[in-house]
């Protein structure tokens, strides 16, 4: 499975304007609202939280991939979202985040999370593709960008 069949102009977001880590990541969970039925939502919320309290998934490099593993969840759902201005994220680099990857996936499919968790490293470690996403200007020219990135990389 490739990232950007997980991403649509409803899951991601050019401009979001949060203050905080945890607004971040409730606006980047609310963007799957269109996916999933308020309750697994809420689940996905709690496991997101319950992950992010035992280490910060700020990796780096201006960029933090909150993930977690949701019973009941049957697919694999992402969210993406660069934030208006950069936020203080507990990042291992000490600096604050200015992408956020959110990635969930069923607990029945580990190693596909796994796998698609480490595609997203791979691609977001290229600094030529964040300064492209960066200057993305719309939620349909980010999700292009994914894709042409992606199949540069991954074409199968």
């Amino acid at each position: 499975m490739k990232i950007s069949q997980l991403l649509t102009e409803n899951c991601v977001s050019v401009k979001l304007q949060v203050s905080q880590k945890a607004e971040a990541i409730d606006s980047l969970i609310n963007l799957l609202s269109d996916s999933v039925s308020a309750d697994l939502l809420e689940q996905i919320r709690i496991a997101v939280k319950e992950r992010e309290s035992i280490m910060s998934t700020g990796v780096g490099k201006g960029l933090a991939i909150p993930h977690a593993k949701v019973s009941g969840l049957e697919k694999n759902l992402a969210a993406f979202a660069i934030l208006e201005n950069a936020v203080e994220y507990e990042s291992i680099d000490h600096q604050p985040v200015k992408m956020i990857f959110l990635m969930v996936g069923p607990t029945t499919q580990n190693s596909e999370h796994i796998k698609l968790l480490s595609r997203i490293s791979r691609l977001m470690n290229n600094e030529l593709f964040r300064e492209k996403l960066i200057a993305c200007d719309s939620e349909a020219s980010l999700v292009q960008a994914f894709t042409d990135e992606e199949n540069q990389y991954f074409p199968h």
